[in-house]
């Protein structure tokens, strides 16, 4: 196989990768966040197309570094999801040919993932009583009262991990302030 040949072969595999992966869809995204906004009487989102391409650029860099998390700023909410692992076939010694893909996830999904949170969150303390190694600040942010704006983007990774960014303007989890 010649050079040219090995480029474009792996340019298909990462097209691949990136179409089996769900694209952040904008309504979806907004009805999820604004479904928790509303149980707690703050005011709906509206998109932004300028978070939404810092959020797309947040993601494809983190792709380039294995989908590792790292937060570039605040007011926004990071999820990673691991590939699904399958096996469907056997090798000639018997042994299962383990495969990775791409998992189904969807803007409800990650929203619901962060909203989760509010199980550890005291409103009336306006504390968070979460576990270690868990957090109430993504919850916090999806129903910030001030937050007017959101943007979303993601990517997938070589290993078939994926990791969706979301932005929100204006920013929240301002410290001593509620939430709403």
């Amino acid at each position: 196989m010649n050079i040219k040949a090995i480029v474009v072969s792996s340019s298909l595999l990462l097209f691949s990768l990136s179409v089996l992966a769900a694209s952040v869809v904008p309504d979806d995204m907004l009805a999820a966040h604004n479904s928790y906004r509303a149980a707690v009487g703050s005011p709906g989102l509206r998109w932004s197309d300028s978070l939404e391409a810092k959020a797309k650029n947040l993601a494809n860099k983190l792709k380039l570094k294995g989908c590792s998390m790292s937060h570039s700023s605040t007011g926004e909410n990071l999820y990673w999801a691991s590939a699904k692992m399958s096996a469907t076939s056997k090798d000639a010694s018997g042994n299962w040919v383990w495969e990775n893909t791409v998992q189904a996830v969807d803007d409800k999904k990650v929203t619901n993932s962060w909203a989760d949170e509010k199980q550890w969150f005291d409103y009336n303390k306006n504390k968070c009583n979460a576990p270690a190694g868990k957090a109430c600040g993504h919850y916090t942010q999806v129903v910030w009262k001030s937050t007017t704006e959101l943007g979303c983007g993601n990517a997938v990774c070589s290993d078939s991990s994926q990791v969706w960014v979301c932005n929100y303007a204006p920013a929240g989890n301002i410290v001593g302030e509620k939430p709403y």
